[in-house]
């Protein structure tokens, strides 16, 4: 392995649920350090807190991965050659000055998980009848069977019709294995395990500002988009597309949500804050759709913007940002 770029600046689950960083019920203490993979790419970060909620480097590195090292998939197996990601996990820890790290939370790439939210149609009569829907609903969400699934669930907010709302999170048990079993080889541990999208996510539920917020994170050939309102996600939806064809989705997911709108109250909040990772849309591009579509002027949202004080140039938002987003989990 090569490329590594690093930030060492000089400052004065396995479960079988996993846990869901939007409860702080389930397990308040994560490490300030975090991991991500994505196809070409694994990055390291270490953050440390500073004054009015901003947070800075303390350490970080990403290095280049062979494409065919991790093929991100819900399907097939990820990581084609387990030693060769040891050995570049190694190289970059070290590069990092965090090879001595112990605990991590991990963003995987998007594609080898799925997330939904379910929307009950009506309140169930019992505890039991809750579950045998959610479990019809998750089964034909996920489209496997469950039992060869670590899934997370999050109740949410009901909806503006007062209907209950569940996120749910899924990953299969042998992917989570692949991605454990290369930090095992190095003595690590992960106590926090989710899609890459939940880290990103993140900048933008931090301070709580007012507002909806979108997230759109893509990847080579697909791209997921969050619409939150306050800490929680009101829309997510992923889509599989072709760079040409990725416009038009955006803007029947933004027609949607536009449609949404209109059926809630006048005091619904709108579109404030936009946070584009990923280059399959370009960000001048997808604030031109957002403007089309929703009659707002947005700028993307950068790592300034979110509270987050870049040391180098060497290292960009885009490869940080859910990493480093699971490393701010630490302290809220």
């Amino acid at each position: 392995m090569n490329n590594v770029a690093t930030a060492n600046p000089q400052f004065e689950i396995r479960n079988s649920q996993m846990p869901n960083p939007l409860s702080k019920l389930v397990n308040p203490r994560y490490p300030a350090t975090a991991l991500g993979f994505e196809k070409g790419i694994a990055t390291m970060v270490q953050l440390e807190r500073g004054r009015g909620g901003a947070c800075s480097l303390r350490r970080a590195a990403t290095v280049a991965l062979p494409d065919s090292l991790i093929r991100p998939s819900f399907e097939e197996p990820n990581i084609s050659d387990p030693a060769e990601l040891t050995v570049a996990l190694r190289e970059l820890a070290t590069s990092a000055g965090l090879l001595k790290q112990k605990k991590w939370s991990v963003a995987l790439p998007d594609a080898a998980s799925r997330t939904l939210i379910l929307t009950l149609e009506s309140a169930p009569a019992s505890r039991a009848e809750l579950e045998e829907v959610l479990t019809w609903k998750m089964e034909r969400g996920f489209g496997v069977p469950l039992d060869e699934l670590s899934i997370s669930r999050e109740r949410l907010q009901a909806d503006s019709q007062g209907r209950d709302r569940y996120l749910v999170v899924a990953t299969p048990d042998a992917i989570l294995s692949e991605y454990e079993s290369a930090l095992h080889s190095l003595g690590w541990r992960a106590g926090l395990i989710v899609p890459r999208h939940i880290g990103e996510g993140q900048w933008l539920t931090l301070n709580g500002a007012a507002g909806d917020a979108l997230l759109l994170s893509s990847s080579e050939k697909a791209f997921t988009a969050v619409v939150f309102r306050g800490k929680q996600p009101l829309i997510i939806r992923t889509v599989t597309c072709d760079a040409h064809e990725c416009e038009d989705e955006l803007h029947r997911l933004l027609l949607f949500y536009r449609d949404r709108r209109g059926g809630e109250s006048e005091q619904a909040a709108q579109l404030s804050r936009m946070l584009i990772v990923g280059g399959l849309i370009t960000k001048a591009r997808a604030g031109e759709i957002v403007g089309e579509t929703l009659g707002t002027s947005l700028r993307p949202l950068d790592a300034q913007d979110v509270g987050l004080q870049l040391t180098t140039r060497e290292l960009s938002f885009d490869a940080i940002a859910a990493p480093a987003g699971l490393a701010t989990l630490s302290w809220q």
